[in-house]
C-alpha cells in the first residue's frame, strides 16, 4: 500500500519553511499531496492559481509530489485522494499545542493520523500572516519566500 500524505493549508503564501516541511516529508511518504484549502469566507492576499503555480514551481524536481485545492474538510479530502496521512509542520510549542488539538479531532472523525516535521530553526519565526503584512508594505518578501517572483508576478 502506497504511503500518500496530504499537507494542508491556505498557502497565503507558501514559505520556506512550509517548503522545508515537504521536502522533509518526502522521506517518509511515496506521494506528497500538497492540498490548497479554499475557504469561500476567506479573502485571499495571492490567486489560487497564483498558489498552485508557485508550489508547483518549487517542486519540479519531485515527481511524487502535487498541488491540488479543496473545499471541504481536510479528513474528507483525504478520503478522495487516498491520503493515509496528514502532515503538519511545527514551528515552536505554540504551534504543537494547537496542532495537537486539531490532530486528535481529525483522527476521532476520521481514524486519520497526523505526522508532525519541524521546519528548520532559522525559519521558526516566519509566518504567512508576517509576510503578507510585509507585502502589503511594499516590502520584499523572497527571504522568506522562495521563488516569490512567481507569486508576486
Amino acid at each position: 500500500m502506497q504511503k500518500i500524505g496530504l499537507f494542508p493549508g491556505s498557502f497565503d503564501p507558501f514559505t520556506k519553511g512550509h517548503e522545508v516541511v515537504v521536502r522533509k516529508s518526502l522521506s517518509v511518504f511515496d506521494e506528497v499531496i500538497i492540498g490548497i484549502g479554499v475557504n469561500s469566507q476567506k479573502k485571499s492576499m495571492f490567486s489560487l492559481d497564483s498558489r498552485k503555480s508557485h508550489i508547483a514551481s518549487l517542486f519540479l524536481d519531485c515527481d511524487n509530489v502535487r498541488v491540488l485545492d479543496f473545499q471541504k474538510l481536510t479528513v474528507e479530502f483525504c478520503k478522495d485522494i487516498s491520503a493515509t496521512h496528514i502532515i503538519r509542520g511545527l514551528r515552536n510549542s505554540q504551534d504543537f499545542e494547537y496542532e495537537k488539538s486539531i490532530a486528535h479531532m481529525n483522527h476521532a472523525i476520521s481514524n486519520i493520523e497526523t505526522v508532525f516535521f519541524l521546519t528548520d530553526p532559522e525559519f521558526g519565526a516566519i509566518n504567512s500572516t508576517i509576510i503578507r503584512e510585509i507585502h502589503r508594505n511594499g516590502a520584499a518578501i523572497d527571504k522568506f519566500v522562495t521563488n516569490a517572483n512567481i507569486l508576486v508576478g
